[in-house]
């Protein structure tokens, strides 16, 4: 099994609702991380501004963040793009996914590549 983890919950927006979902994607991956199943990380819609306030070292989940760094697969191009994250998402070093290219977009990670790859998708 492989899984994918897609953040979409926002950070302005969701208070404690998208905190506790981003969180319990994160535990997720560092579940499957800790079993020894392959698990790739994506930030994608309002999601996308998670890095920039996850990577702070104040911020309560960020030893979590830590722990499945190496498993961020990236942010999505295209919703960085409209949620105005793009530059918190380079500066926090994520590579930004464009293998999606949706007509009227930078690109968005693929979900459709992922399944074909055999990752089952758990969205947060």
């Amino acid at each position: 099994m492989k899984a994918a983890i897609i953040i979409l919950s926002d950070p302005k927006n969701g208070g404690e609702d998208a905190l506790g979902r981003m969180f319990n994607g994160l535990a997720a991956a560092y579940d499957f991380k800790q079993r020894g199943t392959a698990v790739s990380i994506y930030f994608q819609g309002a999601g996308t501004r998670w890095p920039g306030v996850i990577s702070q070292a104040e911020h309560p989940v960020h030893a979590l963040f830590k722990a499945v760094e190496g498993e961020i697969a990236g942010v999505s191009c295209g919703c960085a793009d409209v949620f105005g994250s793009r530059e918190d998402a380079v500066k926090s070093g994520f590579d930004l996914i464009t293998d999606n290219s949706v007509p009227g977009t930078s690109g968005l990670p693929s979900l459709g590549k992922l399944v074909a790859d055999g990752f089952t998708v758990f969205t947060f």
